[in-house]
């Protein structure tokens, strides 16, 4: 057996005794060695392997993947994408981006040019090492040689990259292979054996137990006032479901993400239906206004979020790792935790052991009242808004899709206007999963993304079922290739919702959508494409159906098996009207006396 069939099986293996369940494979030369190995793990049922031929788009679906394993409570693997030298490593780049800043752990799986080619003008080489700068380590693997020693190597640095993903970051793990790249021979003429441990255990066997106290910020949380709102930003769903718990104790109103909104929901504490609306309609009554409020992950979604943290005087982060999110460098204090714990902590204290939690936090049942009558009449606002617009808005289609979803789905959303319409009239409910890319929060990838994110969370946990995409036409069509997938690959059940105003909606609601830049928006901002979704779909086999009406496109929704698109055409031209009304109506019933 040749050395580069040799080390590419026992990373394989490797890998997958480190519950690596999931691998996306691009085709190519230099990586053939991994390619031959992959397709004899999964021909062996050991792991799924997906293929595509777009590296941009692999990579993504891999995100997706890992998103989508890793949204339930327990973790049941990993994903990995695995591509072969030169530009296709470059096209990973967006993916890589997008899971360092979402905190996914991803597995970025390279075939390099051993180094005696490099600087040589030898074909599809560049410098891999380190291509991908900060946003993922690399971990370098030795070129294979025909000698003894190596095993315990190879598989003791596939167990180093599995543990910096498990800290919720990429890794690159970069492989150079001399020729040849085919297989020949067996293991029994290799000069060691290439076995990893016994029982399938993991060469080498990591435990991330807590050690020591929170170095920031930990201890009492006395500096929370009554009048507390929770903010829940993009996290995951254990983190969420802690801190709501505090909160359901103590009557404080949580506003949350789409993509966190389980964990909320679950937890029992006043989840507010319209939370983002609220803070987005204007400066909010006295009444309303918290004395301090607890932050808990990334809420990028909203400016009103944001301006109520540079206005309020307490600012609580509980952080992800080492970071937290305060990018106005407002927070005051910064925990790595915050759950029922907390409450226990002061519970068993010297000087309040005869003391409950509820004495040392008294709630403020007002506080706490004043927001769910805000919260009502906000949703009343809503749905006297839509009925007297004609149908469809963005407004319509979040507010329809999110009532229609099956308990046991899971919905990726698109960034731009679909997230936010899901957030600002979108029902928070417990069951299903939320997802979306909202590390950087581009628009690429994001149909590989859906994909690989129902396939991942439907190997997490067997009860997930139907799965949908809410996407805008760019979106849509940024990552058309998406749909490109081979007759032998994994296909979910998933219905991809497009809301097609023709351009880039987002911005008639920025500020260079005013009036006083219409003479330049359609040009450089609009950028309207007149595609025929219908057509495009065609071409790739994919089941497409138009929606006529609110009946129509409700009917659409319905679980069915395979991919299919439904699209929902819209007027952009009427989104920064409708957006201003209802903002107006919910500042008008909210502050009235």
């Amino acid at each position: 057996m040749n050395p580069s069939t040799a080390q590419a099986r026992v990373v394989v293996d490797e890998l997958i005794r480190n519950d690596v369940r999931h691998v996306v494979l691009c085709p190519g030369s230099r990586n053939a060695p991994l390619s031959f190995a992959l397709y004899e793990a999964a021909t062996a049922g050991r792991l799924t392997l997906h293929v595509r031929i777009d590296e941009r788009s692999a990579g993504f679906l891999a995100l997706g993947l890992a998103k989508g394993l890793a949204h339930r409570p327990h973790r049941r693997g990993f994903a990995a994408v695995v591509c072969t030298s030169g530009t296709a490593v470059a096209n990973l780049h967006p993916a890589v981006l997008e899971a360092y800043h979402s905190g996914a752990a991803l597995l970025v799986v390279t075939a390099d040019r051993p180094p005696e080619v490099y600087g040589t003008g030898a074909n599809q080489t560049i410098q891999q090492s380190g291509v991908y700068g900060g946003a993922a380590a690399t971990v370098d693997f030795p070129v294979a040689e025909r000698r003894a020693g190596q095993n315990g190597v190879w598989r003791g640095l596939v167990c180093r990259a599995v543990v910096r993903a498990d800290a919720g970051a990429p890794v690159h793990v970069n492989i150079p292979f001399r020729e040849p790249l085919v297989p020949d021979g067996d293991e029994t003429d290799w000069p060691e054996s290439l076995d990893g441990r016994p029982e399938q255990e993991r060469w080498t066997s990591v435990s991330s137990g807590f050690v020591g106290s929170d170095p920031i910020g930990g201890g009492p949380i006395f500096h929370l006032r009554p009048r507390t709102l929770v903010v829940v930003g993009d996290t995951d769903a254990a983190s969420a479901a802690s801190a709501c718990e505090v909160a359901a104790k103590l009557g404080w109103p949580v506003v949350t993400e789409p993509t966190a909104m389980g964990g909320p929901v679950a937890s029992g504490a006043v989840v507010l239906q319209h939370g983002s609306l609220l803070l987005n309609a204007g400066a909010l009554p006295e009444r309303l206004r918290p004395d301090s409020v607890v932050v808990i992950g990334r809420p990028t979604l909203s400016r009103g979020v944001q301006k109520l943290l540079k206005q309020s005087p307490v600012v609580h982060v509980v952080r992800s790792g080492q970071a937290w999110a305060d990018p106005q460098h407002v927070a005051t204090h910064v925990t790595g935790y915050l759950g029922l714990d907390d409450l226990n902590y002061l519970a068993t204290d010297a000087e309040l052991e005869s003391r409950s939690w509820a004495e040392t936090f008294p709630g403020d049942p007002a506080w706490l009242t004043d927001w769910q009558r805000a919260d009502a009449l906000a949703s009343a606002a809503v749905g006297s808004l839509l009925a007297a617009e004609a149908w469809p808005t963005g407004l319509h289609v979040a507010r329809a899709l999110m009532t229609e979803l099956p308990e046991d789905s899971v919905l990726f959303l698109g960034s731009s206007n679909p997230v936010r319409d899901i957030d600002l009239v979108g029902a928070r409910r417990a069951g299903p999963v939320v997802i979306s890319n909202r590390g950087v929060a581009g628009i690429d990838g994001s149909v590989s993304s859906a994909i690989g994110a129902v396939l991942g969370a439907v190997s997490a946990d067997s009860r997930v079922g139907q799965g949908y995409a809410l996407l805008g036409d760019l979106t849509f069509l940024h990552d058309l290739n998406g749909l490109l997938l081979g007759p032998l690959e994994a296909r979910p059940d998933l219905t991809i919702v497009v809301l097609n105003d023709d351009g880039g909606g987002i911005f008639s609601l920025l500020e260079q959508g005013a009036p006083d830049h219409s003479a330049s928006f359609e040009r450089v901002f609009g950028t309207p494409h007149g595609s025929d979704l219908g057509a495009l779909c065609a071409g790739y086999r994919v089941p497409y159906h138009l929606a006529r009406d609110g009946a129509d496109f409700r009917a659409a929704l319905r679980p069915a098996p395979g991919i299919r698109v439904v699209e929902v055409r819209a007027d952009r031209q009427r989104l920064r009207t409708v957006h201003e009304q209802l903002r107006t109506r919910v500042r008008q019933v909210i502050t009235a006396p």
